[in-house]
């Protein structure tokens, strides 16, 4: 039972202090203000995180986990390399956009608040997310959908999508769904006029 309370305690802390470093940047806020949001004394925090950066790393690994969970989700049961793509768009910026936007944020913008101990610890989670990336953006390589350099392809297509973390409204003209619909077709529209192609194709041959 302690347990369980004390991981709901955690989740708090880090839901505030992502809100904190989001607004205010990690270096202007301060271990007394993330305490007093949450209604606690700095002590009290320090039991559960010994240091502001440990507590800044827990919110980075936190965000990257989020949104590799997201992607690997969508991935379940999609075979083909278009739906595959789209699914990947979807589900990051679902992730990105929803719920956890302070601590993706965070995790976006806040890497020069680490020290590099801590920076090999969170971007070797962030290497792993980005490997996912890796195996569609090469079998469209191969297929010669997408440009000959895989790595620049992976750093423009996730370079489009975490700026929208700055500019996206929910309330705005497009949904998430809409959205991830229009930057796939726009980072990858050789694949998504494959895809197009191919449903196309299997539609005639049911007639």
């Amino acid at each position: 039972m302690t347990k369980v309370r004390d991981n709901g305690r955690k989740d708090a802390i880090l839901a505030i202090a992502a809100g904190q470093f989001r607004r205010r940047g990690f270096e202007r806020t301060s271990v007394r203000d993330i305490a007093e949001a949450l209604g606690m004394t700095s002590g009290s925090l320090f039991y559960h995180f010994a240091t502001k950066e440990e507590l800044l790393v827990a919110v980075m690994e936190g965000g990257v986990r989020d949104i590799m969970q997201s992607v690997r989700d969508g991935l379940a049961g999609e075979t083909r390399l278009p739906e595959r793509l789209l699914s990947m768009v979807r589900s990051h910026l679902k992730a990105l956009l929803g719920p956890r936007l302070d601590a993706m944020t965070v995790l976006l913008y806040e890497w020069r608040s680490l020290s590099p101990a801590a920076q090999t610890r969170v971007m070797a989670l962030r290497d792993a997310y980005e490997a996912l990336w890796m195996e569609p953006i090469n079998e469209a390589v191969v297929l010669g959908l997408v440009e000959s350099d895989a790595v620049l392809v992976r750093q423009t297509v996730l370079g489009a999508l975490n700026w929208t973390a700055q500019w996206y409204r929910p309330e705005g003209r497009l949904d998430v769904d809409a959205l991830a619909q229009s930057m796939y077709t726009m980072l990858f529209p050789r694949v998504a006029a494959s895809g197009a192609k191919s449903t196309s194709t299997l539609s005639g041959r049911g007639n």
